[in-house]
């Protein structure tokens, strides 16, 4: 017995580079169908007559269908593996899709995108509990490369817009299911590599950590330490909110460019955060997370207060430096709260990538609200002071011992 447990540990302590380069490029196919969404806003618009006040609800309901659902997702998979559980959701993503591609009204885009949000509700706990599990202890580095994968998706979407749907029409949106066809296939070996010891790791992970870390620290600095993480999460998302879903609108309002060269605009953005994504695990992994979390939301405060101010070029300079700054604290936030609880992968996976996604749509349809009412420049005026939340992050206890 002893033998066996021992021999399962050396085996969990490998860090499994194959599973987390294939979780990595799922989560790319996966973002770059969900970037689709507001990639194509600006043709939908146009082809529906929307408000920006709509072009929020859009947002919301993809956010909400996906963030209802991730913690309830994290949860049920945390009391039993569902190693086929990803390219079941992916298939919900493939059929929201086809939908959006032959959709005739503004109602049929809004259950579209409701059924590619409940693909990702699946997708996002499940592949990072697996990058978890593939990690051999070095989370930050794993949630990174997990997370920069979604967010060079992110990027590639609407480049791939600009090229292939904005001369050609929303039934364009068609060629994409293909990627999610591959990600299907992918998803699907991911699973038979999980299934055999799916068990095992899942009774180590609950009965060899579990009890280490209820030992450091005690429930209510466990709690406000969550709720910490939960506010930073807010004002990231809520800032994001505003550059994902109406920078291109902005940059055509203000600076009267092209569709075309506004969503060029915005994949340099997304290009930045995909890399400020990959440094923010790596570097937690050395020097602790909370400071990570810290320098990275409040360190972006000097940029956004900048950016409402700036012409063009220092428009696009500033967005990248603040998409770089402002990333990298992803992973450190979602790898912290694991091992803040880390019996609790799934559930805790789940609820921060919920409520990041709720945060995201309700933030896009209070900032669509807002740019109808007081224009779109007023957004990233208000928009500029939510890093300066990151303050709040002196509360968090260090965990620097623990950061694998």
């Amino acid at each position: 017995m002893d033998t066996d447990t021992s021999a399962a540990a050396k085996q969990a302590s490998a860090t499994i580079y194959p599973v987390l380069f294939a979780l990595s490029f799922s989560h790319l196919l996966n973002d770059t169908i969900q970037s689709l969404i507001p990639a194509i806003y600006p043709i939908v618009k146009d082809s529906f007559h929307l408000t920006f006040s709509q072009i929020g609800v859009i947002t919301l309901i993809f956010q909400l269908s996906s963030s209802l659902l991730q913690p309830l997702v994290g949860v049920v998979t945390d009391s039993r593996p569902y190693p086929y559980a990803l390219p079941v959701g992916m298939g919900f993503s493939l059929t929201g899709l086809v939908m959006m591609a032959f959709a005739s009204s503004y109602h049929w885009i809004l259950v579209a995108v409701a059924f590619v949000g409940a693909g990702s509700s699946v997708f996002h706990p499940e592949a990072s509990r697996m990058a978890y599990v593939a990690s051999g202890g070095r989370r930050g580095f794993a949630q990174s490369l997990f997370q920069v994968g979604g967010n060079a998706g992110s990027a590639i979407g609407p480049l791939l817009a600009a090229m292939l749907i904005a001369p050609f029409g929303q039934f364009n949106v068609i060629w994409f299911s293909f990627a999610a066809l591959a990600a299907i296939i992918i998803l699907y070996r991911i699973g038979k590599w999980y299934k055999p010891k799916s068990i095992r790791n899942y009774i180590l992970r609950k009965h060899k950590v579990k009890a280490v870390a209820h030992q450091s620290l005690p429930r209510g600095t466990v709690t406000l330490s969550i709720v910490v993480l939960l506010l930073l999460i807010f004002s990231k998302y809520f800032y994001m909110a505003s550059l994902t879903s109406y920078y291109t609108f902005y940059l055509m309002d203000k600076f009267d460019v092209s569709v075309q060269h506004s969503q060029l605009y915005l994949f340099v953005f997304l290009f930045a955060v995909a890399a400020g994504t990959m440094i923010g695990g790596p570097v937690g992994d050395r020097i602790g997370r909370k400071y990570v979390i810290w320098i990275s939301i409040l360190g972006a405060s000097p940029f956004t207060l900048a950016l409402p101010y700036a012409n063009l070029f220092w428009t696009v300079i500033l967005s990248f430096v603040i998409g770089v700054i402002i990333a990298s604290a992803f992973s450190a936030i979602l790898v912290y709260a694991q091992e803040l609880l880390p019996g609790n992968v799934g559930m805790v996976s789940g609820l921060f990538f919920g409520f990041a996604f709720g945060m995201g749509g309700i933030g896009s349809a209070v900032l669509g609200k807002l740019a109808d009412s007081q224009g779109i420049d007023y957004v990233y005026h208000v928009c500029a002071f939510l890093p300066l939340i990151g303050i709040v992050a002196a509360f968090l206890p260090n965990l620097r011992k623990r950061s694998g």
